[in-house]
C-alpha cells in the first residue's frame, strides 16, 4: 500500500465502496429471483364461489340468464359466460344464476313539514351467481382485480354483463387453501 492506493493503483475508499456496490447488486439479484430467503411456492387451484347481487330488475335478470344458457350451448364446450377484467378474458365463467325475490326495503323521507313512508323493492330479484374458475395462487386467490373472499364486494362482470355491488357468500378451493398444505 503506497499513498493510500491498494497495489498502488486503488484508493482504499474507492475500493471499499466499490466491494460494498457489488455486495447490494448481488443481494438485490438473490432477493429479485427469490433466491434469498424461504419464498413459498404459488400453488394455483381450482375454485367455485357464489356471489349475492341485491335487488336487480327483472328484465336484466331475463336476459343475463340467458347469455349464461347461450355461452353453455354454443357448441364450445364453455361451462358459462366468462369473466372479464380490464378488457381481458379470465380462467373463470358465470355457471348459473338464480334468482329471489328482492326484500322489500322502507325508508322514512322527511321534508318541510312533511313525513312520507317510500317502499321500494317491487320487481326487483336478488340474484345469486355461481362461479367457476382458476386461480394461479390459492393464497391470494385473485381473479383480475379482484380478490376472492367470503365477504368482500365484488363486480360480476363477463363479456356480456356486468353488476355491481355483489357480495361474495362462499367459496371452495378444489385443493384446500393454503392453510390446508
Amino acid at each position: 500500500m503506497k499513498d493510500g492506493k491498494v497495489f498502488g493503483k486503488i484508493n482504499i475508499i474507492d475500493l471499499l465502496v466499490l466491494i460494498l456496490a457489488v455486495v447490494i447488486v448481488v443481494a438485490v439479484g438473490l432477493k429479485m429471483t427469490g433466491r434469498l430467503g424461504a419464498v413459498v411456492p404459488e400453488v394455483g387451484t381450482n375454485i367455485t364461489y357464489t356471489v349475492r347481487v341485491e335487488r336487480v330488475d327483472a328484465e336484466v335478470y331475463e336476459n343475463v340468464k340467458n347469455f349464461i344458457e347461450a355461452a353453455k350451448n354454443n357448441g364450445k364446450g364453455v361451462p358459462g359466460d366468462q369473466l372479464m377484467s380490464n378488457g381481458a378474458c379470465l380462467p373463470a365463467y358465470v355457471t348459473a344464476v338464480e334468482a329471489a325475490p328482492a326484500q322489500e326495503k322502507t325508508e322514512m323521507a322527511v321534508g318541510d313539514n312533511y313525513v312520507g313512508i317510500v317502499t321500494s323493492g317491487k320487481d326487483l330479484l336478488d340474484l345469486t351467481f355461481t362461479v367457476e374458475g382458476y386461480v394461479a395462487n390459492n393464497t391470494k386467490t385473485e381473479l383480475g382485480s379482484q380478490e376472492v373472499r367470503v365477504g368482500k364486494r365484488h363486480i360480476v362482470k363477463t363479456t356480456h354483463f356486468e353488476l355491481e355491488n355483489g357480495t361474495i357468500l362462499s367459496c371452495e378451493w378444489a385443493g384446500g387453501t393454503s392453510a390446508d398444505n
